[in-house]
Parts: C-alpha cells; structure tokens; sequence
C-alpha cells in the first residue's frame, strides 16, 4: 500500500498514497507448445543495483505525510533482477524493487531504455517490474498528482535513481547470463503478518474464508537459482507490507523485506554492492498482501516489540529464515516452457460478464474514485497527520485544488462509496491511471499474475482460482504478483468493498474492480493456453513533460565559521566494547548534489596489514547517517555505528563522503576521517 492508512485532508495531503476485445492487432506471441524446453533446460542471470534516491529532504512514499522527509540512511534501497532463457532464445526477465510502488512512470522509462539498449530483447511483454511496497523510501516519481502531493510534486532526482538502478540490475543479470538450474521450494510463514481488516474479510463467503484459516496469507513460495552448482540468487514471494518502519522514520530503509534480502545476500555470500558484481541475489517480492501488516498488534511499531528497527529486522528475518527452509529443500525443477503476455486495459471502463460478478449479472467499472473512510485513517500501519489550519500545499493549489463535483452517475457506480475526491475527473488530467498493464508471465511450470495494484488475499485467491481454472493448472503454480508495472492502489473483493473499510475505499474503479480482473486475466490466461496473440490495448499516457515540483532544491552550502567541508564536529572516543554504539559528527553538504548512487556517504574502515579497508558502509544495518540541516545552508552528518557482536578486534576509523555546493552552482567532493579508534 504506498499510502497506508492515513487521514487525508483538503487542501493538505489528500493522496491516497493516494478488457478490451483479445484477438487480432497485435503481433501474435509464439504458442507455448512451441516452447518445450527440457527440464532445467535455461540460461539464467542475476543481477542488483541501487535505487537510492535523495537522502535529504525528499518526502518520503508510503504514508502521505508532508512531514516525512528523508535525512539520511539506514540502509541503501536496490533493485534486483533475474533472467531466465531457453534454447530457443525466447527469455523472462523479472525485478523486484526496494520502492514503494513500481509506478507507471518508471515502467515506461526502464522498457524506453531497454529497448534502446537491446532492441526486441526485453520488452513489456516479458518483463515483469515490481515493488517490495516499502513505507520508507523517496517519493516523487510518478507521473500522476495523486502520488505527489505529498511530496510536493515530481522529484527527477528520485525518478532517475529508480529507472537507472533498474535497468543497470539487467543490464548485470543480462551480462551474468550462464547455463543453469531453477529448482521451487514452498513453505507456510504464520508470524510475520496479521490481517488488519478482519471487518472486510469477514465479509466474503464462507469458502473463501476457509482458505485462510488464520486470516493470513502464509504462503512462501521459493525459486532457487543456480549456475554450474553454484547458488546465484533466490525470489521469495510472501505477503506482508511495508511497514515494519513507523510515519515518524525518516531515514531511508527497505523496511522489513530489504533486511530479509539483506540478511541472505550477506548470510550466503557476505555480498558487497560497491563492486557491481551480483555476487549471491536475493529478492522478497510481495503476493496479495493489501490486508496484511507486519504490526502485530496492529499499531504502528508495535509488534513483535515496540521499537520500529527491531520490528523491522525480526519481520524480516523471520522472512529470510522461512524462505531459507524452503530454498534448502527446493527440489522440484523448473522446466518447459517460457511464455508471456500482457494487455493494457481501461479499467474505468470494462463491462464485467455476469460469470465473475456475486449475482451473475453485468455490471461496469467506474471512473477513478476514493472514499470518505481513507479520511478516518487507521491505527494498525499508521495514519498520515494532516498540515495545521491554514497551512496549503502548492502543488495541490498549482492543480486547481481538490474541489470537483461528484455527479449522480458517479455516485451511483461507486456506490455504496461515499467518494470523497474523484480521481478520474481531476484536470488538467486524471490523478491516477486508468490504462493499466495486466500480464502474465510463464516460467516452466510456474505463473505469475501482475497486477498493478495491491491486492487482499481473498482478491488475490479469487483471480488465481480464475487463472488457474483457465490454464488446468494447480493453484499453487499460480502466484498473484502485485504491485506489478504500475500502481494504482487496492483491489478488495465485492463483498468487502460494501464495508468500505480503508482497502475498499481507495478501491479505485468501484464494487466491480475485481470481477474485471479476473475476466481480463482469464482472457489472458486463455490466449497463454491456445498460443493466441493478444491486441496491445490503449496506450497509457505519456506525461514525462508535464510535471511540476515545488520542493525546494539546493541554492549552496556553508561551513560553519573556522571549519571546512569534512571537519569533524564530535570525535569518536579512544576505543569501544563491541556491543556498543560509535557515534561520530561531520560538517557536510547538501546530499542531493550527489546521491552516491552505488555509492556510499560512509565507511567503517579496519586497518588490515597496515592498509584501510572498508568494514562496513550506508547500506549496512549496523550503521545510519543521518543528515541535519544546522543554520540556514550548513549542515551536519551524524555518522553511528553499533558495533555487532562478533566484530573482530582491531582499529577502525569512521569515513564520511559528501559533496558541498558552491553559490555559483560548482560541486565539490570532499572526505572527512575520524581518529582511530580500538574495539576489543
């Protein structure tokens, strides 16, 4: 949910953040039967990047606070990328993303790039982008208002990281490619999630329920990736949100689901980014998880413990030690065919045939709407706080403010939502996507539904059993994939869409957004199982020139009088216990006049045989930089690291990179370096 619950209010921060006919027209993708590849048959390629945006005074997607602006890191945000080809050539190619959501705008810009790159080779149809839904990285990038308001508007500076962290993860997973293996795993994850709209989900038939027993998701569902007998990646999918770390963060964190890669990558091969060699790649997307949390007792920060960090490393190793058990005991092979398809649809406007419908009757969608009930907001990931009285927002009053009459044909297709702001009739365009990407993507005896939205489990049951009907496969082989190649907030099922709890009212398209899709994703499912093309559908629009941003950028930097860029303003003490915390203060610059992309704003640095090495950096979990603003242009960097446990005994010296901005717009680099220091 890249708004979690949150109070929306007029003239603040109001973002909810915030089929056609199959057939002919299109070029016809090769059937599947022509694609028996034997099993285990494939090349495959792993590949990460960094997708870090600005570090300082960027506001932060998730909970829609204009608040809530980064400064500084806990740990750097990555994309990681897989490919997968057959003999024939035909190939996948999958990312999952440290984002918050995998907008529309971004989709565009990496296949604009990789069509330039590689022409034919990987297109919409047969990759797949997606977002791990953290609640605390950079905002800003997509193109339309909703997203943004918060933030002030469209952020470049967080749009580019995210596009070119995406496509360098495959361009090294392309340039990684070796013949290999895939083997599948699966396990249940009981304590890591918890259903915070049991009202809703008590609504569905009895059936549904039943499925989940416990009212969660638990499923765990495992590819094991290896090249020659060597272990090269894993994806993981399981259900859970983003948001282990509270509105009150504001350091840049994957959250729960970039600890748990974290902790794989360094637990298989003690990975170091900074190289740019993919190393062991691990990846925990997401599933239907729009009704689950992480906050255990449903409270913002609150569960299994009461601090947010802890929260955020036990959900997320709690994911990485599940996924482990069923990666150790993967033993079903991948094998066959390679296959996609993807179709753009008008959700605003699709006619749902009565099969998919709860009383078999036609209905409609609806143009974009959400409800009066996000305005209450929720207890359980965290409410967005509205501005003080008096207090606008531009970007909002550049776009004409928030007032737009809600006729009675709206009213009535979104009943019994009571709209508070209809998206779809904003100007000067819509304030969402109407024109969304459905696909499907084949691996072997595996599929994978992308939707671009966050889905409930008892939604995201519902279109697998669809799909899984279709192609006559088990529903275990299908997995819905959401938060897919576009973003355009939940999907509930009818019956909890009638309670209009947070979920159904920012369902966009009405009681009916649901049955379209699953009657859009059979047709795509049955195209996939006949080998028949499917017709490309409406283009989505392009709004890359017409973005506004009225977030203030960086006029110059200043050192404080006597002191120069790097001086160090509190000085780390003689030596350390390990187990205790090393704090050290920089005279900085502004982080936006570099963001260190694959990079790093600092080192713990161990001497070893008489040379610095680096011991640990801003991607780390045991080190945060933190970014203050002092007077006016000067700033300071707070640089802690805690020291783990089984640290080696040696001497360490902090390091801290930054880049200082002159009044005529000159950037500078510069290094500062602590004392050494000794831990024992």
């Amino acid at each position: 949910m890249t708004v979690s619950r949150r109070r929306m209010l007029a003239g603040a921060a109001i973002a909810p953040l915030a089929m056609g006919v199959f057939g002919g027209g299109a070029q016809a993708v090769a059937a599947s039967a022509a694609n028996d590849a034997p099993q285990g048959d494939y090349l495959v390629g792993a590949g990460v990047s960094d997708v870090t945006g600005p570090a300082a005074e960027c506001g932060m997607m998730g909970y829609s606070m204009p608040q809530q602006q980064t400064a500084g890191i806990h740990q750097r945000t990555r994309a990681r990328a897989y490919i997968v080809a057959d003999a024939s050539g035909r190939r996948v190619c999958y990312v999952n993303a440290d984002v918050g959501a995998l907008f529309q705008s971004v989709h565009q810009g990496v296949i604009a790039r990789l069509q330039a790159r590689y022409g034919g080779l990987y297109t919409e149809q047969n990759t797949l982008l997606n977002a791990t839904h953290t609640h605390a990285g950079c905002g800003g990038s997509s193109w339309y208002a909703a997203y943004n308001l918060s933030i002030l508007g469209f952020q470049q500076q967080t749009y580019d990281a995210q596009v070119d962290g995406i496509v360098e993860a495959i361009e090294r997973a392309h340039d990684n490619l070796a013949p290999g293996r895939i083997t599948l795993g699966r396990t249940e994850l009981t304590d890591a999630s918890v259903n915070r709209s049991r009202v809703a989900f008590e609504l569905n038939p009895q059936a549904d329920k039943d499925h989940f027993p416990l009212s969660i998701d638990p499923a765990v569902t495992v590819l094991r990736f290896s090249q020659g007998g060597r272990d090269i990646g894993a994806i993981a999918w399981f259900a859970t949100h983003g948001t282990s770390m509270t509105n009150a963060n504001k350091l840049i964190s994957g959250d729960n689901k970039g600890y748990a890669a974290y902790a794989w990558e360094h637990d298989q091969a003690g990975v170091r980014y900074l190289d740019g060699t993919p190393g062991f790649v691990a990846c925990f997307p997401q599933t239907n998880s729009g009704d689950m949390s992480p906050n255990l007792n449903l409270k913002p920060g609150s569960g299994p413990t009461e601090d947010e960090f802890e929260n955020t490393r036990i959900i997320g190793e709690r994911q990485f030690l599940a996924a482990k058990r069923a990666y150790d005991a993967a033993d079903e092979t991948i094998g066959g065919p390679l296959d996609y398809r993807l179709h753009y649809v008008d959700m605003s406007k699709v006619t749902v045939d009565g099969r998919y419908t709860p009383d078999g009757q036609q209905h409609t969608t609806a143009s974009a709407a959400i409800g009066v009930s996000m305005l209450a907001g929720s207890t359980e990931d965290g409410p967005g706080l509205p501005l003080p009285e008096g207090v606008s927002n531009p970007f909002i009053d550049a776009l004409g403010g928030v007032d737009s009459p809600v006729g009675k044909e709206l009213a009535d297709a979104q009943a019994p939502k009571v709209i508070a702001v209809p998206f779809g009739q904003m100007k000067p365009y819509p304030w969402a996507p109407e024109v969304l990407p459905l696909q499907i993507i084949r691996l072997g005896q595996l599929y994978l539904v992308g939707g671009p939205a966050e889905y409930t489990i008892v939604a995201g049951l519902r279109i697998r059993r669809t799909v899984a009907a279709e192609l006559g496969v088990p529903l275990e082989n299908v997995i819905m994939q959401g938060y897919a190649n576009a973003y355009s907030q939940y999907v509930t099922t009818p019956e909890e869409y009638d309670s209009q709890q947070y979920e159904g009212a920012s369902t966009l398209f009405g009681r009916y957004t649901l049955p379209a899709y699953q009657q859009e994703f059979a047709g795509l499912a049955a195209a996939m199982r006949t080998g028949a093309a499917v017709d490309h559908g409406p283009v989505p629009r392009d709004l890359s020139q017409d973005q506004l941003n009225f977030q203030p950028g960086v006029v110059m930097d200043s050192a404080p009088l006597l002191k120069k860029f790097g001086d160090v303003l509190t000085e780390a003490k003689a030596s350390y216990q390990r187990g205790e915390q090393v704090l050290v203060e920089f005279v900085t610059g502004h982080p936006k006049n570099d963001l260190h992309r694959n990079g790093t704003f600092l080192e713990i640095q161990r001497l070893v045989d008489g040379t610095w090495v680096r011991h640990a950096d801003d991607g780390d979990w045991d080190t945060k930089f933190h970014w203050t603003r002092t007077v006016l242009a000067e700033s300071k960097a707070t640089i802690t690291w805690d020291i783990p446990p089984a640290t080696p005994v040696g001497k360490y010296r902090v390091v801290h990179h930054g880049d200082w901005k002159s009044l005529a717009g000159t950037i500078t680099p510069f290094t500062g370096t602590s004392r050494a220091f000794v831990v024992s």
